[in-house]
């Protein structure tokens, strides 16, 4: 059985955790920052877009591996997976142009990627109900 699909989207996620905690370790170096934020509007904003992403990621891609290993199409994991990302880039786009605050990106990005949680839930559910 193999999880490339899946493997595929855990690897776009993990480059952009990386890419989201090097923009952290950047403000933390050019302000001086070792713990925390202080007052420092643009880390904490950097580290709520890393920290969103980390608590997101596990259990999309739990749900993602599973849909995969039970037998869901590569289309639609393709669909969730392509979906999933652009969701992750939308709100952390938004929540930084946003300056936390209200933003099409912040918006967009937090609800696809909800549905794109919640359309793995069904889809995990149908497949536990009714097996293919």
């Amino acid at each position: 059985m193999s999880l490339a699909i899946t493997g595929f989207y855990a690897s776009l996620t993990a480059l952009l955790v990386i890419i989201f905690a090097y923009r952290v370790i950047r403000l933390r170096r050019e302000h001086k920052i070792g713990v925390g934020v202080e007052d420092n509007t643009p880390l904490l904003i950097a580290t709520r877009v890393h920290g969103n992403m980390l608590e997101n990621a596990p259990l999309t891609l739990i749900l993602m591996m599973a849909t995969e290993i039970n037998g869901m199409s590569p289309t639609l994991l393709h669909c969730f997976g392509s979906v999933w990302i652009v969701s992750r880039l939308l709100h952390a786009v938004g929540l930084t142009l946003g300056k936390g605050g209200a933003h099409f990106g912040r918006y967009w990005g937090t609800l696809l990627t909800w549905l794109v949680m919640l359309g793995l839930v069904v889809v995990n559910c149908i497949q536990f109900f009714d097996p293919m």
